[in-house]
């Protein structure tokens, strides 16, 4: 796990292994019945709810139900119990196969019209249908356990109803969706719901709330978040560590705009590739509309990045070109999709594009995954595991030849090889235009995040006939890289408020110390050495509130500050203070100028205090 524990309990933690349904097919298989089994008992005890869908998931299953009136807490526990009910009579779970005429005659007969639109959409035949015992079927492919026998009740519990939009469309009837988990011992459920209560403490939309950091207002939008004074310290700070580090390694700053003509992204691919994930379009008028002409705004950053290598010739001699940008792009996220910070509409991506020859792509892909590394370590996050991302073979929706896309995963692989990285390889999970080195980052809860990625990229090159003059004179094509160290700003920011739970170290707290007065009388001693640390470059406050010390400390560590200091008629006679941290408790008295230097030499060695 990463060196960024929960306080509590990480020896149960350690002891107890969640096992993921990746990992587990037997755990799939128990998910899927119990979905099952959970939908007959709804139905048995409201025999008007229709079913839709009710697949497995990394935590357990849900099922969406159409029901005219909503699900209470109490219908939620009557569903338990008809669950533990049909478990204990070990019905078998049976396979049958029909005709797509008995399947459609079936279905009418239960009055069932969503089961109707589910079989339109499978593909050929047989209709594969899974029957518990011989009261209740659905349409499914499986895979399930035998009986429902083979499910341990107190494995299973009903978590929640929410609402779901039919097929994931607004336009479409509002369901219920009932959330449930299974597991295949009843101590993988308790520590589930311990992890899930851990979660809730840590959850970031809560935290950022309490500590003043972001809001979500309708006025605005979902997915939008507005950034307060504290958030955006918080933010800014992310941005200038990882430029600084950036600027070591020969990086460029640009910056570009967020709309573009969208002849551009159809140039790029992304029109064609990407526009179900893409802000409609803004057109002048009707023609224009139909002729799909006018602008878009931006998903990705790389085509401006692009232009701006365009414009100029480049021999050589200059390459690499390192181009890089803390870009806001924007994505058009299903409303029910949306999460907090990890899944927004408009997020800031700390975006690179290197332009280099085909000699130097090695050595520049091994760099960048250097300063990916580099920023983790400094950040705590050292519980990951690196993806290839390649193709499908069998899938059509990758642009560029069959030579440009071998060459680009030969790169990654021998990279990956040459660090002696644990890796594993997720086909199907590249960018259409290229395939990338992920950074899956696992967090104190065991959830797993994509973080940093790499890209080699050949295609791009071509489609935007992209040159420079080779030492022979001729005129060759460069070799992309795509990178980010963060990925999405607004992502790692939900991520570390969770995994710090809200106490973040020295050097990333939004405000490091905080200086609190006994008395009024003290107040200008206060002031005047919180513009002392002000001008020193630490974030310093006063709080010249009026309220008890006790409050007042109170209020501190309740805003999770890391540095307090005391000041009373003592510490101003002896032009000291009187140190607390949140890292190592009470320090004692110590001279203005020595806490200030102890300060600065913390935050620059990412050290606490």
């Amino acid at each position: 796990m990463s060196s960024v524990e929960s306080p509590v309990s990480q020896e149960k933690s350690e002891a107890i292994h969640l096992p993921k349904t990746s990992e587990s097919e037997k755990l799939k298989r128990i998910r899927h019945t119990a979905s099952h089994v959970m939908a007959m008992a709804v139905q048995r005890l409201f025999p008007e709810a229709q079913v839709t869908i009710g697949p497995w998931t990394e935590t357990g299953f849900y099922y969406d139900f159409d029901k005219p009136e909503p699900f209470t807490d109490e219908d939620l526990k009557a569903i338990k119990k008809e669950m533990v009910k049909i478990i204990k009579k070990k019905l078998p779970v049976i396979r049958e196969e029909v005709s797509r005429e008995e399947a459609k005659q079936r279905i009418e007969e239960l009055q069932e019209p969503y089961k109707l639109e589910i079989l339109d959409d499978i593909e050929g035949g047989p209709i594969s249908i899974y029957h518990l015992g011989e009261q209740w079927w659905d349409l499914c492919a499986g895979p399930h356990v035998e009986t429902t026998g083979d499910l341990n009740p107190k494995a299973i519990d009903v978590e929640s109803v929410a609402g779901a939009y039919w097929r994931g469309d607004e336009n479409n009837p509002q369901l219920q969706r009932i959330y449930g988990t299974a597991w295949e011992t009843p101590e993988q459920l308790a520590e589930y719901k311990r992890r899930k209560e851990e979660a809730l403490k840590r959850d970031h939309r809560r935290l950022g709330k309490e500590l003043g950091l972001f809001l979500f207002t309708d006025p605005v939008g979902p997915g939008l978040p507005l950034w307060t004074p504290k958030g955006t310290m918080l933010r800014s700070l992310l941005e200038d560590f990882l430029k600084q580090e950036q600027l070591k390694r020969g990086y460029s700053p640009v910056v570009t705009p967020h709309i573009a003509r969208v002849d551009l992204f159809k140039t790029s691919g992304h029109w064609q590739n990407y526009q179900e994930d893409m802000f409609p379009l803004m057109a002048e008028d009707e023609k224009a509309a139909a002729e799909e002409q006018g602008f878009v705004m931006k998903p990705m950053n790389c085509p401006f990045h692009i232009q701006i290598y365009k414009n100029e010739l480049h021999s050589y001699r200059d390459l690499p070109i390192r181009l890089a940008e803390f870009g806001t792009v924007y994505r058009y996220e299903q409303s029910g999709e949306l999460g907090g910070l990890t899944r927004v509409r408009g997020f800031t991506v700390d975006d690179s594009h290197l332009f280099v020859t085909p000699d130097q792509l090695d050595d520049e892909f091994l760099s960048v995954v250097d300063l990916i590394l580099s920023v983790f370590r400094s950040l705590h996050l050292d519980n990951f595991r690196a993806r290839l991302s390649f193709r499908d073979p069998e899938s059509d929706k990758y642009i560029g030849s069959e030579e440009a896309w071998n060459k680009s995963e030969n790169a990654i692989r021998r990279a990956v090889e040459k660090l002696g990285m644990d890796y594993f390889e997720g086909i199907g999970e590249a960018a259409f235009y290229g395939p990338k080195l992920d950074f899956i980052f696992e967090d104190v809860l065991g959830r797993e995040w994509q973080l940093g990625t790499v890209q080699v990229d050949y295609n791009l090159p071509e489609r935007f006939d992209l040159t420079y003059t080779a030492e022979d004179g001729t005129r060759k094509r460069p070799v992309m890289i795509h990178r980010a160290p963060f990925g999405s700003l607004e992502r790692l920011i939900g991520i570390l408020i969770e995994q710090y739970a809200g106490d973040f170290p020295l050097w990333l707290a939004p405000e490091q110390v905080r200086l609190l007065p006994v008395t009024n009388e003290q107040y200008e001693f206060t002031q005047k050495v919180a513009s002392q640390m002000q001008q020193a470059g630490i974030r310093a406050k006063a709080d010249l509130s009026g309220e008890r010390l006790g409050k007042l400390i109170r209020n501190a560590e309740k805003q999770k500050v890391p540095v307090m200091a005391v000041v009373g008629a003592k510490e101003v006679e002896a032009n000291s203070l009187s140190v607390r941290t949140r890292a190592s408790g009470e320090l004692g008295a110590m001279e203005v100028s020595q806490v200030i230097e102890k300060l600065k030499s913390a935050i620059a060695q990412y050290e606490d205090f």
